[in-house]
């Protein structure tokens, strides 16, 4: 039986290698022959560390949504710095250009991941849910720092951004959007609740 370290260096393994063929071939191409092969080690490691490939899937998926946490804090912190729009492009750019984007076909294409992933996580999709709450909690801050107005309802802007920004990056294939389509779509989305306060 594997230490708890090995084992954390196996998953990360195994775990940054899916993330590179999802990034690279989408979520058709994400097999468990393409993660070993990607990861460099023999097929066998992948089936001794998980029951099965939707298992590993499944704790891949929320091992990269837990990783939105770091990204939560920073944005958190950027409260009452910059601009609310720029801290929110900056945010959105980022999240979308992650692995984030690739997760959501990913979790839709197959029915047995998204199945186990209802136990763990039992409303949305992994990443995108996070992501709302993320932009969300960083609105509050804003408005209570007067930066946006009291009045503005921050779990509706959330999932709009979130939503907007998605549809902006989700063609895989194609070209993302430059910041200033990410700028201009965060500007129409927020414009009406921000104040003059801002640096």
């Amino acid at each position: 039986m594997p230490t708890g370290v090995a084992l954390r260096e196996v998953r990360k393994l195994l775990f940054d290698a899916a993330e590179r063929v999802l990034l690279r071939d989408g979520p058709s191409g994400l097999t468990s022959r393409a993660v070993t092969t990607e990861a460099g080690c023999a097929k066998g490691v992948l089936h001794r560390h998980f029951p099965d490939f939707d298992a590993f899937l499944a704790e891949f998926v929320l091992d990269r949504a837990q990783r939105m946490d770091e990204q939560a804090a920073a944005l958190r912190h950027a409260a009452g710095t910059g601009t609310v729009a720029g801290n929110l492009t900056d945010a959105l750019t980022a999240l979308f250009r992650s692995v984030a984007v690739a997760i959501v076909p990913l979790v839709t294409y197959r029915d047995e991941l998204r199945a186990r992933l209802r136990t763990a996580w039992p409303a949305g999709v992994p990443v995108l849910t996070e992501a709302c709450t993320m932009i969300a909690s960083y609105l509050a801050a804003e408005r209570d720092l007067g930066r946006i107005a009291p009045e503005a309802d921050v779990e509706a802007l959330a999932p709009m951004l979130i939503g907007t920004a998605h549809l902006m990056f989700a063609d895989r294939t194609g070209t993302p959007p430059e910041a200033e389509a990410v700028r201009a779509m965060v500007d129409s989305i927020i414009g009406g609740v921000l104040r003059d306060t801002q640096g």
